[in-house]
């Protein structure tokens, strides 16, 4: 598979995005975008331009303040099962790796017994089968990550919103986690938008990548990743990714120019 297959259908349109918190902070300011069905892609932007804030407009726990956010759906509605991976593992330090990654499927009321086979699956997608009677103090940074991955994935959403999920681990841990994320989408078909600071992270994972402008955040342009897949530390060493990562890097200057 090669972003220049056939184009794939819109999966999310937004229109004119804005958002104004209470205090008068303008985050967001005619956001316009459109993200295909099984995309992955990346937005990349200063610090403080709304990327955080657009995701979650995206996921349903914010409203807009101003524009129209489309799904192409039966319906036009948001897909029930939308999986957000935050910037923490934001895991319960009391539970198992089990009764953490069960936490979705409890709210909804599904019985522990009933949910297990699941719950293993789970994990094994993000290789923590052994770990599930573990407590997230016994982890390292790393496998905190895959726990919350695996929460997210427990209820098979087709849609995976993931806001900066590795930056605070160091850059081998990195690296292999964004491989087998890849792994994962490449396998599961999901759609996935990745917010991160990393240019470098944005050209290794995605189809496209979004710039964002400094505040009030909007998207000035798009740079799509035509590498094909599977990608390797062979494609983190090549002249095609070091071009691709100056053209995003050319963007973003220009997006924080005066």
């Amino acid at each position: 598979m090669t972003s220049a297959d056939a184009p794939r259908p819109p999966l999310l349109t937004l229109t004119g995005v804005a958002k104004t918190y209470e205090g008068g902070t303008v985050a967001l300011s005619g956001v316009d975008a459109e993200i295909r069905r099984g995309d992955f892609v990346s937005l990349v932007g200063p610090s403080g331009c709304g990327k955080s804030t657009l995701l979650r407009i995206v996921a349903g726990l914010i409203a807009a303040s101003a524009g129209q956010v489309r799904w192409h759906t039966a319906g036009g509605a948001r897909p029930a099962d939308v999986g957000f991976v935050f910037q923490d593992a934001t895991l319960m330090p009391w539970a198992s790796v089990l009764d953490n990654v069960y936490l979705p499927l409890k709210l909804r009321g599904v019985a522990l017994d009933k949910a297990k086979p699941q719950l293993m699956d789970a994990l094994a997608r993000v290789g923590l089968a052994d770990f599930a009677e573990a407590f997230p103090r016994e982890l390292s940074g790393g496998m905190k990550m895959r726990v919350s991955l695996a929460r997210a994935l427990v209820t098979d959403p087709p849609v995976l919103l993931m806001d900066e999920p590795f930056a605070a681990l160091d850059e081998f841990t990195r690296e292999k986690l964004d491989d087998d994320l890849l792994d994962l989408w490449r396998s599961q078909r999901w759609t996935v938008i990745f917010v991160t600071h990393s240019i470098y992270e944005s050209v290794y994972l995605s189809e496209r990548v979004l710039v964002m402008g400094a505040r009030p955040g909007r998207v000035l342009g798009e740079v799509a990743i035509g590498a094909p897949h599977p990608r390797d530390a062979v494609f983190r060493r090549s002249h095609d990714y070091a071009d691709h990562c100056a053209a995003v890097s050319a963007a973003l200057r220009e997006g924080v120019r005066p």
